[in-house]
């Protein structure tokens, strides 16, 4: 098992690799999480303003 997390010396940069691909991943999916929110707040805003200009 331990010859695995090694892998022959390189288990720094392959393992470094996919951490750093993880991370990629969550920072994007938060991202789009908040983007999602932001976008629906302002669907919000336009909603009600256009609502009570025809009031």
């Amino acid at each position: 098992m331990s010859e695995f997390f090694a892998m022959n010396g390189y288990a720094f940069y392959i393992w470094g690799s996919y951490g750093l691909a993880l991370l990629i991943f969550i920072v994007e999916i938060a991202m789009v999480r908040h983007k999602r929110k932001i976008t629906l707040q302002q669907l919000r805003l336009m909603r009600d303003a256009g609502e009570e200009g025809q009031a």
